[in-house]
């Protein structure tokens, strides 16, 4: 029989050496991309000129504030307010690093002040007041800048009688603003109050994910609550209520379906879809 094993002195060959293995080829950076869901390999302009949704499987790849505005609002109609607030550091917070560099370097790496685009727009000709987060910026935390933007956007909605849009992405509250954080809360919800009064419109779109403060304040206070497929939507995390509850969760929990089914989301709505769909619940509402 003969010996299996390597034979003494032979050079094992590298994969260049290989017959029939074909060297790599040198392709540009950032062309392809991996689907999280489906695991597809995606050409990347591909994915993008389907509103970054996965075409395989109809994954929503999270996407950043101006990403969003482009595909709500008709071309060059949004007008930005407020781009220059920008979050203070009151309590002197540090943990790995202090939160003022860390805001400082979020704000290198993104281009913007804080967490939250808003303005005026259109939407097939439809004038709104839109707010989006931007979870590039610290996973789009509530802070004083993100609260006060939105509380700014529906008061400008409330007086110019226009309906209120906000687009939710967020981790919740941010720890580093502590209670300041959580006043936002109140602040925003106090804000919709003022706007229900006066007989305004507000409808909350709900993305991948949101989550704390944002969830337990104005993302589930509209007068219609949209949300993407299969969106993370909740207060704490999964793990941290099955760990607290000690039981097995069912399949899709605070997912975007399992919630719609429960009565705490009125649709879901496909990305390509929402920008149809808020158009029509606008004229629906009369305004």
């Amino acid at each position: 029989m003969a010996d299996s094993k390597t034979k003494t002195g032979t050079k094992p060959r590298s994969w260049q050496d290989v017959p029939n293995i074909e060297k790599k080829q040198n392709l540009p950076e950032g062309l392809w991309m991996r689907c999280p869901s489906c695991e597809t390999m995606l050409y990347r302009k591909a994915v993008e000129q389907n509103a970054h949704v996965c075409p395989d499987c109809d994954h929503h790849f999270r996407i950043d504030a101006e990403q969003r505005i482009n595909l709500l609002v008709d071309p060059g109609s949004f007008e930005e307010f407020w781009a220059d607030l920008s979050p203070k550091d009151p309590l002197k917070f540090t943990d790995r690093i202090s939160y003022k560099e860390r805001v400082k370097a979020t704000q290198k790496k993104t281009g913007r002040k804080d967490a939250l685009m808003a303005g005026r727009g259109f939407i097939k000709g439809r004038g709104v007041v839109l707010a989006v987060m931007d979870t590039r910026f610290m996973m789009a935390s509530m802070g004083s800048v993100v609260g006060e933007k939105i509380t700014r956007a529906i008061e400008l909605g409330t007086k110019e009688n226009k309906p209120v849009i906000v687009v939710s992405a967020s981790g919740g509250a941010r720890m580093q603003e502590a209670a300041l954080s959580l006043a936002q809360m109140a602040k925003t919800s106090a804000a919709l109050a003022r706007l229900d009064d006066a007989g305004g419109l507000f409808l909350s779109v709900l993305t991948d994910p949101t989550t704390g403060g944002v969830t337990a304040s104005f993302a589930m206070l509209g007068d219609l609550i949209l949300a993407e497929p299969k969106a993370l939507i909740g207060f704490a995390g999964p793990r941290v209520i099955a760990n607290t509850v000690r039981q097995e969760l069912p399949d899709g929990f605070q997912r975007s379906e399992f919630l719609q089914e429960k009565g705490f989301v009125d649709r879901v709505v496909h990305r390509k879809d929402l920008r149809n769909e808020i158009a029509r619940l606008i004229d629906y509402a009369g305004k």
